[in-house]
């Protein structure tokens, strides 16, 4: 229900279990962490229909032109019934024949009929239904792909993005990545894979799991810690044994300490641990190097983290760039790691920043915007907050069915967990938006043609003229014509999951 995969998921003592899903097989005994006004599903309801009732900016536009239009179709009504009965029969006598005027030929009656037909035949529900309609079917659509879209508002800028920015760890790569080496100049890799599992032993960033999973795996006993910190984008601070230790990136470990390590003693650090992780060198890898310091020694150990590229990674950037829609990377992860993973996944180095903190990520997509450029940011993590908020889209990947600072602050949620689902989000914001225009089109169109036939203006030559009866059918065949349209988004679903299937 909450992955949209076709096969069960394994729990086991620990993992998290949501309400509304099925046990397949065994007893359970399960420890509530939220009422039922929190819990998965009743967050996901709220989220639809919340995004059912949020207005398109082009929802705003036809419900500024309904209201309008309304006092314009009785002032039009006036003018008709005014025009017929003082001018239009006197200047076209022959009016008077047709049924329309009774058996008498009663100019009164005429004038009359024709500015109600005006008033009957004109739309404006086919112009406040077009975007709703669209829309509602376009977000219920999304939920059933797993896709949580929060508005219209959202289909509509998404619909039009240039620019998508993508973050690179728990993004294109797994997310779950695994310690490839550990080197340390004057302690044992123990020693300092220990210390720096206690340190990141409460963190949630992908990094320190592999760290924590490490140390659990060889059963090392952790010491205990205090004061933690978490700076989101560089690293996490906490005391040991009455001395803090770091862990983190070179020159933020290096700044929370003075004692610096001389240049070749790091050289040295640095190729035995590339010597270390020679095996995981394929370019299917992101090598990311995360230094541990301790007060009063600086820099003492690095552990070279490996992470995974998604499979789906690849092809969805080459699908974005079929689209016309240019890719850029932002990480704030090393360089080379960085390169690795844009190389692989086919990101031209142009569009490649590494090294970036939480602001400067913000302040790349705001420059992008500032030169006229719409931008989508996908990320997964807390120090993708800011920049999926600046974004005009932000797109948050869920990753392991738990909410964050991401998911709060992104547009659309991708429950599946799959960087294609991106794509999936866009090819339905453009066929909801092409759905919304078709409504809006046929709506003025109709209008357009409709309102001047029931106004008379083919009665002096055509002898047709419309009857109330017949102005009411088609108002009421308008409104049937945008709704239909509407739901027929729903073959859009249809079809992409047969082109998935092949």
């Amino acid at each position: 229900m909450l992955t949209g995969e076709s096969l069960p998921v394994f729990k086991e003592e620990g993992l998290t279990v949501s309400a509304g899903t099925i046990n397949w097989d065994g007893p359970l005994r399960i420890e509530s962490s939220s009422t039922g006004s929190n819990t998965m599903i009743s967050k996901i309801v709220r989220m639809v229909e919340d995004a059912q009732s949020r207005e398109a900016p082009v929802q705003r536009l036809a419900d500024s032109i309904a209201g309008p239009f309304v006092f314009s179709i009785m002032t039009l009504s006036a003018a008709t019934f005014a025009f017929w009965y003082f001018f239009g029969t006197h200047i076209f006598p022959d009016v008077l024949l047709n049924d329309i005027a009774g058996p008498e030929g009663d100019p009164l009656l005429l004038s009359l009929k024709l500015s109600v037909d005006v008033l009957v035949v004109s739309c404006p529900c086919a112009l406040g239904l077009a975007t709703p309609t669209a829309i509602l079917v376009g977000t219920s659509l999304g939920a059933r792909k797993g896709l949580l879209i929060r508005g219209g508002d959202v289909l509509e800028r998404l619909s039009g993005v240039n620019y998508i920015a993508l973050d690179k760890t728990g993004t294109l790569t797994r997310g779950k990545p695994v310690v490839s080496a550990i080197c340390s100049i004057e302690y044992g890799e123990s020693e300092v894979l220990q210390i720096a599992a206690a340190v990141e032993k409460t963190a949630s960033h992908p990094i320190a799991k592999a760290i924590i999973n490490k140390a659990e795996s060889l059963e090392l006993v952790l010491p205990l810690t205090k004061g933690q910190i978490v700076e989101p984008g560089f690293g996490t601070l906490a005391e040991i044994d009455g001395r803090l230790v770091a862990i983190g990136s070179l020159e933020w470990v290096r700044e929370r300490f003075k004692t610096r390590m001389n240049p070749s003693a790091l050289m040295n650090l640095e190729h035995a641990l590339m010597n270390h992780s020679s095996g995981a060198s394929s370019s299917k890898y992101s090598k990311t190097v995360v230094y541990v310091g301790r007060e009063g020694e600086g820099i003492i150990g690095a552990i070279a983290i490996s992470d995974n590229v998604r499979e789906d990674a690849e092809s969805t950037v080459m699908r974005l760039k079929k689209k016309g829609i240019k890719t850029v990377l932002l990480s704030g992860d090393r360089e080379e790691a960085v390169a690795t993973i844009a190389e692989r996944v086919g990101i031209e180095n142009d569009f490649v920043k590494a090294s970036l903190s939480p602001q400067q990520k913000c302040a790349f997509i705001s420059s992008l915007k500032a030169a006229g450029h719409r931008v989508a940011m996908v990320g997964d993590g807390i120090n993708d907050a800011p920049s999926l908020a600046a974004a005009d889209v932000g797109i948050a990947l869920q990753n392991e069915a738990q909410e964050n600072a991401a998911s709060d602050a992104a547009s659309i949620i991708l429950l599946g967990n799959k960087i294609s689902q991106v794509i999936d989000a866009l090819d339905l914001a453009q066929a909801t938006m092409a759905k919304v225009y078709q409504n809006l089109s046929w709506a003025v169109a109709y209008n357009v043609v409709a309102i001047p036939i029931a106004a008379g203006v083919l009665l002096p030559q055509f002898d047709f003229a419309m009857t109330p009866s017949l102005s009411g059918g088609l108002m009421a065949m308008s409104s049937i014509l945008v709704v239909s349209n509407s739901l027929l988004l729903k073959l859009h679903g249809s079809q992409t999951a047969g082109k998935g299937s092949l």
